[in-house]
C-alpha cells in the first residue's frame, strides 16, 4: 500500500481510515473488504486501479484503523454502508454527485449490496467478489433463505469460535493452535497450497488482529436459545447485522436503476459456499457440533444459490448480472488471482463506463 496515501477522514457518522490513489478527477472506484479483514487485503488490486481510477478503499467501522463504534445490528449492514455513503459525499473527496463503481469481498459484498438498495445514486457498478448470501450467515434453507428457526438460532454473535476469537484478542500471530487467526487465513481466506508472498502474508495478518474484539463490533453479543444450537441473536455488532434475523437483502431485485453487476467467486470457497465449513449446519452434519437435529432442521445454507436465486430475479426485473467462477481459488479471487481479478474489473469498468445513471 506504499502506493496509496494513507488518511483518515472524519464524517458525521464515524472516523474512518481510508487508502486513496489515482487521480482524483478519474472516475471513483471503492474497495470494501470483508469480515476479520481490513483495506489492507487491497493491497495490490488498489495500486493496481490507480493508474485510470480513483481508488478509495476504507477500513469498515471496527476493522483496520477505523473507529470501532458499535454496530446497531437491527438495522442489519445499513450502519456500515450509511458509512460509506456520508464518506462519499464528504467535501474531502470531493466526488460531489459522481457515482462509484462499488467492489465488495465477501462481507463487504452485502455492504455494497446494501448501498445500492439505500443509496443508489451512488452506486455506478458493483463488483462481487465471493459476497455472502443475501439472506445473511448462517440458519436458512432453500434459495428463498427460509429460517430454520423462528429466531434464527445457529446465526449471529454467538457462532465464532471462542479460541479464534481469543487469540484475535490478544494479537496472537503462532500457528500452534489449529484456531490461531495465521492457520484460519492460510486455510480457509485462500485455497491451500496457494500462499500469498510472505510481505503480503504479513500484512493480511496484521490486519486481522486489528479487528476490534467486542461485543459491539466483532463478533457481537449473543442470546440464549431453545432451539439448536442453543444460540441466536443479539443486538449488536458486525455478525448478528449478519445474522437473517436483522439481514434480507432480496429487495435488491426491485431497485431502480439497477447498476450492472459482476459476481465473481472462487469454485473452492470454504467461507461462503452451499457447504461452508463455518455453517453449524455442516459442522453439525460433520459431528463437529454435538446434538444437529439434523437436515430436516438445520440443513446446510446453500449460500451461493441463494445469492444466485436473487440475482436471477434481479436479472427477470431488469437489473444485469454476469457471474465468473474460477477454478481453483477459494475466498479471495482478488489475491488468489490477481491477473485475471484485475483483466476482468478494468472491462467491466470500461463497458460501463458511459451507462447513463
Amino acid at each position: 500500500m506504499d502506493s496509496m496515501s494513507s488518511q483518515t477522514l472524519t464524517t458525521e457518522r464515524l472516523t474512518t481510515h481510508v487508502y486513496l490513489a489515482g487521480e482524483p478527477g478519474a472516475p471513483p472506484v471503492v474497495l470494501l473488504h470483508g469480515n476479520v479483514s481490513s483495506a489492507d487485503f487491497f493491497d495490490r488490486l488498489g495500486p493496481a486501479l490507480a493508474g485510470h481510477y480513483r481508488v478509495i478503499a476504507p477500513d469498515l467501522r471496527g476493522f483496520g484503523r477505523s473507529e470501532a463504534r458499535p454496530v446497531d445490528a437491527t438495522r442489519g449492514l445499513r450502519d456500515l454502508s450509511d458509512d460509506i455513503a456520508a464518506l462519499l459525499r464528504s467535501d474531502a473527496l470531493g466526488l460531489g454527485d459522481r457515482p462509484a463503481h462499488v467492489v465488495g469481498w465477501s462481507v463487504g459484498g452485502n455492504v455494497a449490496i446494501q448501498l445500492a438498495i439505500d443509496h443508489g445514486p451512488r452506486v455506478a457498478s458493483l463488483v462481487l467478489l465471493n459476497p455472502g448470501s443475501p439472506y445473511g450467515f448462517g440458519g436458512t434453507r432453500g434459495s428463498n433463505g427460509e429460517p430454520c428457526h423462528p429466531d434464527c438460532a445457529g446465526s449471529g454473535g454467538g457462532t465464532a469460535n471462542p479460541d479464534f476469537v481469543r487469540m484475535l484478542a490478544r494479537g496472537d500471530t503462532g500457528t500452534e493452535h489449529p484456531a490461531a487467526p495465521a492457520n484460519v487465513m492460510t486455510q480457509f481466506y485462500w485455497k491451500p497450497p496457494f500462499r500469498p508472498e510472505p510481505a503480503h502474508e504479513q500484512r493480511y495478518l496484521a490486519a486481522m488482529l486489528r479487528t476490534h474484539i467486542d461485543p459491539g463490533n466483532y463478533p457481537g453479543d449473543t442470546t440464549p436459545s431453545a432451539n439448536w444450537p442453543g444460540i441466536s441473536p443479539g443486538t449488536r455488532g458486525i455478525n448478528n447485522a449478519l445474522s437473517p434475523r436483522y439481514l434480507d437483502q432480496s429487495s435488491v431485485a426491485r431497485i431502480d436503476p439497477k447498476p450492472p453487476v459482476l459476481w465473481i467467486r472462487g469454485a473452492d470457497d470454504q467461507i461462503v459456499s452451499d457447504r461452508s465449513m463455518f455453517d453449524l449446519g455442516v459442522l453439525g452434519e460433520l459431528g463437529l457440533v454435538p446434538g444437529w437435529p439434523g437436515p430436516q432442521v438445520f440443513p446446510a445454507q446453500p449460500m451461493v444459490t441463494q445469492t444466485r436465486a436473487v440475482l436471477d430475479a434481479y436479472q427477470q426485473a431488469g437489473g444485469d448480472y454476469r457471474e465468473e467462477v474460477f477454478d481453483g481459488c477459494g475466498h479471495s479471487p482478488h489475491i488468489e488471482h490477481h491477473d485475471r481479478t484485475l483483466a476482468l474489473l478494468e472491462d467491466f469498468f470500461r463497458l460501463h463506463r458511459d451507462r447513463p445513471r
